[in-house]
């Protein structure tokens, strides 16, 4: 046997609501829609019965017919005084997700077509919801019980024609009054006692969370939202309480996120095992445990599902388990070499120069002295023992030794110059180092500008004879991606993004092996930093990519580069990997991957290039043999090229 459900709708307003909308917000609104299940009995502001049309509400305007149910009345009735202790008026708001107060045109076409759930939002975005969001939120906490009732609103003015736009001397206080009214009838003769009015208000009209205690409204839930979010608590359980307050404003900024909210996007809802028949929805999910109150770890898992579900870019879809084995972390030069050695061969160099270095003397004692001494000290050799509070060098120390540093790259050849880029290359592994060449970023005394200048001018005018410089370059440059901010100046546009990359590119192709081995490692930096740089922007924001602006001529060349790179490289397995990777990098997550790079590598037959590697001859005798290699290999040309 069946029975009827209907939708009984009140407008709470009584009139108002189509009578000054159009003075006070811009638009026409008909009504402050109430909406009222009617099935053996109506809801109210707590979980009763009452009889149909016969609740405070008065007569409803309208009836919808819903369809028919077969769930028997005792079935029902013991439903709801399970929910009865749970579901209280300062809950009601969200508790039941038909029970809502919408701003609506016609309770026709809001309630058929569903599109009814936009329409608070949109009042709230005007500048006078705005101004009256406290006063809406209020009638949603109920009053306190010492409350004094609240006087009936002013005669309406007389009936204007709506204007276009909002009037600019609306009164706050008439408005304010109104709402207050319109809350006051929504209250009456259904207010709880004072023994069962909460101490603290949870909930308010823009609250986003469903609450549910039973599977099949779980089932609906997740049935109608591409992706659900579900907190499993109790009253009993200390971190859950501690923890809520982060889930509920999690549900608040992340459902809002842009491509994500409304509309069958994502659910976010509260499961409470001691009510109703929440056990058996936590008994049929299995759920990710958190252990305490770890609201980073809270916030990471909601990241990623919604990360998931509403992807940034195409190719999250995308399995790269080769890749994902790769870690992001650069390659780093840390090798400590014999200080003694190299101060005596750049003493050497310095004494047989063919041009005299100014202040010869107080160069060397300076660099013998000072420099030395606190690159011993804050990295010792394996033979020396490490003090207990390594040493950081002072500021004056780092101007004078940058100062000396372009005296000698000024007067010396590349040739000979490289012991001090090397000292520079070990430095930088110090962050007080790093964090001092940041400040003096394309300043005179900007030591990695100095020595990058130096570098591109060997390059292109003898790149034999500076092999040693441009090695240690490299590394140099490699070791400054260990402090992210100094990485970040590197790549920046406004920053040294031109010389680093003009300088990068050409010793890519260095007939020298480890000078490859060198800018494969820095070519391999600068697409883990560009990746990591991207999935952090995407975490922030969902939907369409979020990463910065970026250079689609600049990515353009340095995968050019880095194709052609691989495909001159058939001596060396490793240069292989790390250009392989940092050709999955660039490509991966790239905003311009369908605009410019996609057919840009099929163009170049990118795809044959890297699969080429396997074969033999394509890196050594019979390609490439390391199966890890292998299999990143075959995933990034068929996946990604």
């Amino acid at each position: 046997m069946t029975s009827p459900v209907q939708l009984y709708v009140y407008d709470l307003s009584n009139g108002l609501a189509r009578q000054l909308s159009g003075q006070l917000l811009g638009r026409q609104v008909d009504g402050i829609w109430f909406v009222i299940p009617q099935f053996l009995g109506e809801w109210s502001d707590e979980i009763f019965l009452k009889s149909p049309g016969q609740s405070h509400h008065g007569q409803p305007m309208q009836v919808l017919d819903m369809g028919e149910t077969a769930l028997d009345e005792e079935t029902f009735r013991e439903y709801l005084a399970e929910m009865r202790l749970h579901y209280t008026a300062d809950k009601i708001s969200t508790a039941i997700p038909s029970q809502t107060i919408v701003l609506g045109f016609s309770p026709e076409t809001r309630y058929q077509n569903g599109s009814e759930a936009n329409l608070p939002a949109d009042f709230l975005s005007t500048p006078f919801g705005a101004a009256l969001r406290p006063t809406i939120d209020s009638m949603f906490r109920g009053p306190v019980p010492s409350a004094t009732p609240t006087p009936p609103p002013p005669p309406p003015p007389p009936a204007v024609q709506p204007s276009s736009q909002p009037p600019t001397d609306m009164n706050p206080d008439l408005a304010s009054a109104l709402l207050q009214a319109v809350a006051a009838q929504a209250m009456s003769g259904s207010l709880p006692s004072t023994s069962q009015q909460p101490s603290q208000p949870t909930s308010s009209l823009s609250a986003p969370i469903h609450m549910c205690t039973n599977s099949s409204s779980f089932h609906h839930i997740m049935k109608t939202h591409k992706a659900t979010v579900a907190f499993f608590t109790s009253d009993t359980c200390g971190p859950c309480r501690m923890i809520e307050p982060l889930f509920e404003k999690l549900a608040y900024n992340r459902s809002r996120a842009a491509g994500v909210g409304g509309g069958g996007g994502v659910a976010f809802v509260k499961v409470d095992l001691g009510v109703g028949s929440s056990g058996g929805v936590a008994q049929e999910y299995s759920n990710h445990e958190l252990k305490g109150a770890n609201q980073a770890e809270l916030t990471s898992q909601v990241d990623l599902l919604l990360w998931e579900a509403f992807p940034p870019h195409p190719h999250t879809q995308i399995s790269m388990t080769a890749l994902d084995k790769v870690s992001t972390d650069p390659i780093l030069f840390t090798q400590v070499p014999n200080l003694d050695a190299a101060f005596s061969k750049l003493v050497s160099f310095i004494d047989t120069a063919v041009e005299p270095v100014p202040s010869s003397q107080s160069v060397k004692q300076f660099l013998g002295i000072d420099v030395v001494k606190y690159l011993k000290s804050r990295f010792p050799s394996v033979k020396d023992p490490k003090p207990a509070k390594p040493p950081t060098a002072t500021p004056q120390l780092l101007t004078q030794w940058s100062e000396h540093s372009r005296t000698l790259t000024n007067t010396l050849p590349p040739s000979q110059s490289f012991p001090i880029v090397d000292m520079w290359r070990l430095a930088v592994l110090d962050d007080t180092v790093s964090a001092w060449c940041l400040t003096s970023a394309g300043g005179k005394s900007d030591p990695i500008q100095i020595i990058l200048v130096k570098a591109l001018a060997a390059v292109s005018s003898d790149p034999a004879g500076s092999r040693n410089y441009m090695l240690t370059t490299l590394r140099l440059l490699s070791n400054a991606f260990s402090h992210v901010p100094l990485a970040r100046v590197l790549l920046s546009v406004s920053g040294k993004r031109l010389a680093v990359t003009s300088f990068l590119v050409t010793s890519l192709l260095h007939p020298d092996g480890l000078v490859r081995t060198a800018a494969a490692s820095l070519a391999f930096n600068v697409a883990a930093f560009i990746q990591k740089e991207r999935v952090e922007a995407v975490m922030e924001k969902y939907g369409p990519f979020a990463g910065p602006d970026e250079d689609g001529e600049w990515e353009v060349e340095l995968v050019s580069a880095v194709l052609e790179a691989l495909a001159n490289e058939t001596q060396s397995e490793d240069i292989v990997h790390r250009l392989t990777a940092s050709l999955a990098f660039l490509l991966r997550f790239s905003p311009t991957y369908d605009t410019q790079l996609g057919p840009m590598l099929e163009v170049l037959q990118a795809r044959e290039t890297v699969l080429g590697k396997l074969e033999k001859g394509g890196c050594g005798e019979d390609g490439v043999k390391n199966k890890d290699v292998r299999l990143l290999i075959q995933q990034v040309s068929e996946k990604l090229c």
